[in-house]
């Protein structure tokens, strides 16, 4: 299945699925002496995260009246604030009349369950006018249902004519999944057309297609190869907090890849990860502790890492000589830090 990206409300985090991901277990290893910067430009600045608009805000109807805001924006007011049974009740009206925004916020209603039991069938129905008439968001969300045949019949083809225009239409996420799409239909020649697609939602701030985007700058698939503007792609990921990215762009900043040298920068973006327990940053954590790369030596810290690492699936060889190296005392603080340890 290919890795779809839904909205922000049950946003699912999905690493391409078109064969560039990297195997996490084989990400390159962390250089041992800071390496020469050389000629490479310095990291760009960080491109905003904005959320997928489903509203105008949460203007209250008076406001509203007094602003000629269009009844369904009236409606979204009221879902934005959490009273769904109230926006339920002003969107059904104009969902009947033909108002494709209040068709599509009745289907995200029912799709979700919020303030009734969930009905994927209610939401197809309305996902489905609503993406007829041309409502970009509803043409996104009902070619995902029918990609994963969800309360419909699966039609893969008419998922991507949807997927299409709501990409064209200039939706974000809708652009990310349209350029998956076209790289799964066509694997060899997909990536030239797609490229446009990532680039797109990349600069609307779509982490998916930021992390994307880098993969195909630091392989030259559909672009020509350019390690500066990957790395520059993999910090946007990487601030919007994309796990793998936060990885790989740590340790691209440690191996000065694509740029300077940052290992204290480097050591905090894998720390984060480990944090939330990632085995390969906690790893990588392990090893920077050991060696004091990016941060003091310590031993303890490092013993603590290594311990976390092999728990949560990251056997070393490298570290379990080293942790079997320590005496008996620094072994059991060491064991009872990583018992505390709990992801955030």
């Amino acid at each position: 299945m290919i890795g779809l990206v839904r909205p922000p409300t049950r946003l699912v985090l999905a690493v391409c699925a078109f064969g560039l991901a990297f195997d996490l277990a084989g990400l390159p290893a962390l250089a041992q002496t800071a390496p020469t910067p050389g000629e490479a430009r310095d990291d760009g600045p960080t491109l905003p995260i904005p959320e997928l608009r489903t509203g105008d805000g949460a203007l209250g109807a008076p406001e509203a009246a007094a602003r000629d805001v269009p009844p369904s924006d009236v409606a979204y007011a009221a879902f934005q604030r959490g009273y769904y049974l109230t926006a339920l009740d002003l969107a059904k009206p104009l969902a009947n009349l033909g108002d494709p925004a209040a068709q599509t916020l009745l289907g995200e209603i029912y799709e979700r369950g919020l303030a009734v039991p969930q009905n994927p069938e209610e939401a197809a129905r309305w996902y489905k006018s609503a993406a007829e008439a041309g409502f970009p968001e509803a043409q996104f969300r009902y070619a995902l249902m029918l990609l994963e045949g969800i309360a419909v019949t699966r039609d893969a083809e008419k998922a991507r004519e949807m997927m299409k225009k709501a990409a064209e239409a200039g939706l974000p996420m809708a652009e990310f999944n349209y350029a998956q799409l076209l790289v799964e239909a066509s694997p060899a020649s997909g990536f030239q057309e797609a490229v446009s697609y990532f680039r797109s939602a990349a600069e609307a701030g779509i982490a998916d297609a930021q992390y994307a985007l880098a993969q195909l700058y630091s392989v030259g698939q559909g672009v020509e190869k350019d390690e500066v503007e990957a790395r520059r792609w993999l910090r946007s990921a990487a601030l919007a907090r994309f796990d793998i990215a936060e990885i790989e762009y740590g340790i691209w900043l440690i191996n000065g890849r694509g740029g300077p040298a940052r290992m204290d920068e480097g050591f905090r973006f894998l720390l984060r990860a480990a944090r939330k327990g990632n085995a390969i940053a906690a790893n990588r954590v392990a090893h920077l502790f050991k060696d004091g790369l990016g941060t003091t030596p310590d031993v303890a810290e490092a013993a603590k890492w290594a311990i976390i690492a092999k728990r949560i699936g990251n056997s070393d060889p490298v570290l379990d000589d080293f942790f079997r190296g320590l005496d008996p005392d620094q072994q059991k603080a060491a064991l009872e830090a990583a018992n505390r340890f709990r992801p955030s």
